[in-house]
């Protein structure tokens, strides 16, 4: 049996990429039996696979409990599928200084932004064929330090770097490994919950912010490209430029200004 994999999958970019890959897979007979969708609602995994024409199996879990990774693992073993796509679309993110994140919230930003893609891809990857698929949903956040965003970008930075050289050891092997690097997303609801908190008036405004559907498509056209990096959209792609030439100090400054505007 061909699956994919998707984490985040109840909405926002875990939801499109099923969406899109699901239209793909009836379009170009690419042979996915089954999507399995991972998130904490069970409700809205149902609903999202409601509207999929190829058969998923909404799995409700929070892949910040270890119990997770020990029922997929036994879920990999038991069926043995053909794994073609990893997507790691599960993400949380908080806005606010050490004095306004709980300790609370910065773990669960840790767990679910660093720890938890790590735990899948090696759930994973003994199912994944020569051909395979890995997609890192990080952010243009990798590229650089963010005040008042610092735990989230740090753990995006450690994904980035993490698909990097993970693509590079499983490159004889024939498996792709994709770190996706959006700018804001206006549409998936991650804006919001970012700012909840209450640090969450230290960035005021998400100018420029891109549509999930334009994200999601042109960043399956890099990952089908088998692409390391996929920035999808005209911001991010300078972003990506900018922090190669420019010191750090100075993109901070930068992002002191934006924010406040």
């Amino acid at each position: 049996m061909r699956i994919v994999i998707i984490t985040g999958a109840s909405g926002g970019l875990g939801a499109e990429f099923a969406r899109r890959l699901d239209r793909l897979n009836i379009l170009c007979g690419w042979g996915i039996e089954e999507f399995w969708l991972i998130a904490r609602s069970g409700e809205k995994l149902r609903a999202v696979a409601g509207t999929l024409r190829t058969p998923a199996r909404p799995l409700a879990l929070d892949l910040t409990d270890g119990a997770s990774f020990s029922l997929l693992r036994a879920m990999l073993r038991a069926q043995a599928p053909e794994v073609w796509m990893v997507v790691n679309a599960a993400g949380a993110g908080v806005i606010g200084g050490p004095e306004e994140i709980s300790d609370e919230a910065a773990g669960r930003m840790i767990d679910l932004n660093v720890k938890a893609p790590v735990r899948l891809d090696k759930l994973a990857l003994p199912h994944i064929p020569r051909g395979g698929r890995i997609v890192e949903v990080a952010s243009t956040a990798a590229f650089q330090p963010f005040p008042y965003l610092n735990v989230y970008a740090a753990g995006k930075a450690f994904l980035y770097r993490y698909a990097r050289a993970l693509g590079r050891e499983l490159r004889g092997r024939g498996i792709s490994v994709t770190a996706v690097c959006p700018y804001w997303v206006k549409d998936t609801g991650f804006i919001g919950k970012a700012q909840a908190g209450p640090g969450g008036g230290k960035v005021r405004h998400f100018p420029f912010a891109s549509a999930e559907k334009a994200v999601v498509r042109a960043a399956l056209e890099d990952v089908l490209r088998r692409k390391p990096v996929s920035t999808p959209g005209p911001v991010c792609t300078l972003h990506r430029a900018a922090a190669k030439v420019l010191p750090e100090g100075l993109l901070m400054d930068v992002w002191e200004i934006l924010r406040k505007i």
